[in-house]
């Protein structure tokens, strides 16, 4: 029997949770690293299941959008960092064209995180940093790259991923030179508080600069 998706969409609740937490924009810090961080934390605390994956758009050479999820690798004052292997789909869209969005959502809590900002690439040697920091499982994926290019069968995939364990396995400092990693530096970060009423909170943080100089962040309210 098929599936009605019509009706299967209109039998879903959203946010169908007895405690949401509660968020006064007012006592918001100044930077927006610091609320994601306690928000992430929270993410974390309150048994988010991966909440370290995020959305990460990007536009190709003619300008038109692309998305897929990708993990967080760090963030801190240099901006959010992800990664991937600079001939694949992202890594070739970030070189034609270096600003991309992030978009986190936290179903346990309603909430919502969108980053928004210029890329840039990190040097190589902390670019392999961050590979060999990671699971061995990480950098086999890594060094059977050949990311988004034409497979011609699950059966090479297999044998190239086995020989890729192996020699993770017996070099776990074996370089990847394709493997980089980016940071985006935001431009606007906002914050995203549904509320069961739909009045939801929706708080941005806008960079603000004058001659090529931060001067700290701006604060606005937006409406659901």
């Amino acid at each position: 029997m098929g599936t009605d998706l019509h009706e299967l969409l209109r039998s879903l609740r959203v946010w169908d949770v007895a405690d949401l937490p509660t968020f006064d924009p007012a006592a918001a810090p100044a930077d927006p690293l610091a609320l994601f961080t306690t928000w992430f934390a929270q993410a974390v605390a309150a048994g988010q299941v991966e909440p370290h994956t995020m959305s990460l758009a990007t536009a190709d050479e003619e300008g038109l959008p692309d998305v897929r999820t990708v993990m967080l690798h760090g963030a801190d004052t240099s901006g959010w960092s992800f990664a991937s292997h600079a001939g694949s789909g992202k890594g070739r869209q970030l070189a034609a064209r270096p600003y991309a969005a992030l978009g986190f959502y936290w179903p346990a809590q309603a909430r919502q995180v969108r980053v928004r900002g210029p890329v840039t690439a990190a040097p190589s040697a902390e670019s392999q940093a961050d590979l060999h920091a990671r699971s061995t499982g990480a950098l086999a994926a890594a060094l059977t790259g050949r990311q988004s290019e034409v497979l011609s069968s699950l059966e090479e995939l297999a044998r190239e991923s086995q020989a890729a364990w192996e020699r993770a396995q017996l070099e776990p400092d074996a370089p990847v030179p394709s493997w980089t990693l980016y940071r985006l530096r935001p431009d606007t970060v906002e914050f995203f508080q549904g509320d069961a009423a739909r009045r939801h909170v929706r708080l941005v943080y806008r960079r603000t600069e004058e001659e090529g100089r931060t001067q700290g962040w701006a604060k606005q309210l937006l409406w659901p």
